[in-house]
Order: C-alpha cells, then structure tokens, then sequence
C-alpha cells in the first residue's frame, strides 16, 4: 500500500474545492504539472479517474464524488480536533493572513492589528490590502483567515458575516477648491468630475446608481493614487469621512459633507462557514469588534 495517499487525499480534496488545477495548484504553493502528477498517482492507486477535465477546469467523476464526500467529512473532523487541542494549550505563534479592502488601512485595521500584535507579540500578521472582490475570493479560497469589507459585496453561502460597523462618504477636495468653503455638498446638483477606483471596487459602484452617476475625470487603485491626484490637479474624490485628518492635510486636502445623495455603507468582518475559528482568527474578529463599538 502507497505510503503517500493520505497526502495525496489532501491534494484531491482541494482540488476538488477549487474545481481548477491551475486555482489548487496556486492555493497550495505548487506548481500545477506537480499536482497533476500526484493526483494521477492517486487515480492509478485507486484505478479509475476522479475528474473529468473540461475547460473550465474539472469536475469530481462519480467514483471522486463519493470519495469527496468520505474524505471531506474525515478531514473536517480531524481539523477541527487539531483546532480544538491547539486552542485548548493557547497557541499564541504562528501567522495569520488578513484581507481588507484599502481604505480600511487607513482608519480601522491599524488599531485592530496594532492590539492584535500586542496581545499576541508573537505571532505573524500579514494584512493584504485589496478591492472588495479580492478580499472575498481570498477568505473563499482558504488564504486569508479574515476578511474586512463592505456588506454589499459579499454574496457567498461559503462565508460567516459578522457585522462592525457603518461609515458614510464625503467629498474630498483640495483646499483652494471652489467647494472648500461649502458646509455641504449636494452631488445631485454639483455633479463634480471624480478621481474613482476601478468598476470592481465597491466603492466605486455606490458612485453609479439611479440617484446619481459619476462623471469619471480619472481612475486610480489605492488611496495614495487617488488624494496625490485630487491634490495636484484641485480634482475632487468621494472617499469615506473616516479618513484622517492628518492624512488630508499632508496633501493639502479637505472633506467636505455630502447632503445627496446619502452615501453609507455597512463594514463586515468574513470568515469560512463550517469551521471551527482558530485561536488567533477568534481573537482578532474580538479586537475588530471591540474598536467597531468604540468607534460608533
């Protein structure tokens, strides 16, 4: 009997969840010809296919659903366990990958994982800044074990929400602005060419609706981009109110209120469905929730 299988299994399940090669080749940090040849390895073992290859990627065959479902289920349990035993002696190193959406790192992340790191000194934080799709696919795919994002972009039965809290717009503009002077801005009426983020940005899709539709002056992907532009050009941008002031002033930048249209959104924390939290994403999601309650 093959020494490797239980290995192998591992590699069938995920392929199996990414439905691609190439997607678990990548999740797994392998190259896609040596996952091939694993998984062809397995299906000799066992002596017959386990996916039909399309060009979409690969589907399980009837004998790789029925080993799917045993293997899913036996190594759920014992991940769980492993979960369970490592909480129960306080893990307190390790690493953990944490997704947000850019603004975020701006005004909320900082102080999460600034307590988070001094609470658990230890222990290796990596925050990826994305667009709200991207933070999403990240926890979908097992590389991320925390999200932070907008509500409106989570649709997926694969991902606990647990709800922080909401922030609303305001306009952004240089301080020589004609709307620097304003108390309040109706974009309604104005309707002010924008520095944007790219269409995918959430973001962005709250600037195109029945009540209002941007005019785009220019497109941009972080918020660097975005204020250095505003700022050496007297353009305006839409970002949210919690940005920090000192941030604005470095670029000779203001915000100014919008009265209309009413622009919020909800920010959400996202983790995997169906498993047991680890010790380090539980208390993160705890220090999340904590400057959430503060912060409103």
């Amino acid at each position: 009997m093959k020494t490797n299988v239980d290995h192998q299994l591992r590699l069938f399940v995920e392929i199996a969840n990414c439905k691609s090669l190439s997607a678990a080749a990548e999740t797994l940090s392998l190259t896609q010809s040596g996952l091939s040849r694993q998984l062809s390895s397995l299906e000799g073992y066992i002596g017959q296919p386990l996916f039909v290859r399309h060009g979409r990627g690969v589907e399980p065959t009837e004998a790789g659903r029925k080993l799917l479902e045993a293997a899913s289920t036996a190594y759920q349990l014992i991940d769980n366990t492993l979960v369970q035993l490592r909480d129960q002696h306080g893990v307190t190193a390790g690493s953990i990958n944490v997704a947000t959406i850019h603004t975020l790192s701006y005004y909320f992340m900082a102080e999460v994982v600034a307590r988070f790191m001094s609470q658990r000194p230890n222990a290796n934080v990596a925050l990826l800044g994305r667009s709200s799709p991207g933070v999403v696919e990240l926890v979908e795919a097992g590389r991320a074990e925390i999200g932070f994002v907008y509500d409106s972009a989570v649709a997926s039965d694969e991902l606990d929400i647990t709800p922080l809290f909401e922030e609303e717009m305001c306009l952004v503009v240089h301080e020589s602005s004609r709307f620097a002077a304003l108390a309040a801005v109706s974009l309604n009426q104005e309707t002010p060419p924008l520095v944007v983020f790219p269409a995918s940005y959430a973001l962005r899709r709250m600037l195109h609706s029945r009540a209002f539709n941007a005019t785009v002056a220019a497109e941009v992907e972080t918020v660097d981009a975005m204020l250095k532009l505003v700022s050496l050009t007297n353009g305006q941008c839409v970002l949210p109110n919690l940005i920090p002031e000192k941030l604005l002033r470095e670029y000779q930048l203001k915000r100014i209120p919008i009265e209309q249209p009413v622009m919020r959104r909800r920010i959400v924390a996202i983790t995997r469905r169906g498993r047991p939290l680890p010790a380090m994403t539980s208390l993160l999601l705890e220090i999340a929730r904590a400057s959430a309650e503060n912060a409103s």
